[in-house]
């Protein structure tokens, strides 16, 4: 299978100005899929603009017709799975079947508070999700559930006529650590990393891919103590967190240098950020829309 490319359109601008003409723009491109990230307010753009996630995709599924769409990723720090359920098989049914659920733990920043809750451990994340998936996918594939969890419950929570895709919509299950990791093998159709946080400042480009490869390798381990095949599971690098940074977006050829050696480790798609001025996702828009147009055929 050949490499597929992807973006992400963080939600920072009014639909009019400029988040609509983005959307449309990256189907033209070619991409594969456009996700977004599914957070109230995220890092430095907490005091600017930000819009929710899933009325984004909404409003982009309706002037796209071909791209996939999707968050990368929902966690449970706001939301809840009988509610985001519902709001799952409406986007589905809305874009045609196009919705790929990114899902992960989450972490400590905005979300984790907005509720007026304190942050939860990172045990207490991984708990959580552990609940949370399972019940999801059974929210996505059931007419009628009821379920009694330490932290979730459904009383006979209906979701008729369920997803367009079938039994239900992809899950892509962002993890690194063993819990995430069998969450992905169970119930993922696609994994996703960002490579190892402890390696973006002061690691190598080397080291990060040695670290990505044990990521792969333990994911293989998950998936064969539930006897699945690995191949079975997609697998996501979402960039801009590992030690390349930027660099991999400043010209044609360093991406498909970038690309191709994580394709080696068996990453089905990779997933760039669309170019955001004066942030950490500053990059050159002519040379990401040739990596856009380009890059794949390099690479097949």
């Amino acid at each position: 299978m050949s490499l597929r490319l992807s973006t992400v359109i963080l939600p920072y601008r009014r639909w009019h100005e400029g988040a609509r003409s983005a959307w449309m723009r990256a189907e033209e491109l070619g991409f594969h899929a456009a996700y977004t990230y599914d957070h109230l307010s995220w890092r430095s753009f907490r005091d600017g603009p930000w819009f929710g996630a899933i009325p984004t995709l909404t409003a982009a599924a309706a002037v796209t017709e071909r791209l996939r769409l999707g968050t990368l990723v929902t966690s449970p720090n706001f939301r809840h799975p009988v509610q985001l359920a519902k709001e799952l098989i409406s986007l589905d049914d809305i874009s045609g079947g196009r919705v790929t659920l990114g899902i992960g733990a989450g972490g400590t920043g905005f979300d984790a508070t907005a509720l007026g809750q304190e942050p939860w451990t990172p045990r207490e994340r991984a708990d959580r999700l552990a609940e949370f998936v399972p019940l999801l996918d059974r929210l996505l594939t059931e007419d009628s559930v009821s379920y009694e969890g330490h932290f979730y419950s459904a009383h006979e929570a209906r979701n008729i006529p369920g997803c367009v895709q079938r039994p239900r919509l992809p899950f892509a299950v962002a993890a690194t650590g063993p819990r995430g990791l069998k969450l992905a093998a169970r119930h993922g159709q696609a994994w996703v990393t960002t490579g190892d946080p402890k390696l973006y400042e002061t690691g190598t480009p080397e080291e990060s891919r040695a670290a990505i490869r044990g990521q792969v390798e333990k994911l293989g381990k998950a998936c064969a103590e539930i006897g699945r095949d690995a191949g079975t599971v997609e697998k996501t690098l979402l960039t801009g967190f590992t030690p390349d940074r930027g660099r991999p977006l400043e010209s044609l050829d360093a991406f498909v240098d970038f690309a191709g050696r994580h394709q080696e480790l068996g990453f089905d798609e990779i997933v760039i950020h669309w170019p955001i001025p004066d942030s950490d996702f500053a990059a050159n828009e002519k040379v990401f829309e040739q990596i856009a147009t380009e890059a794949v055929a390099q690479l097949s």
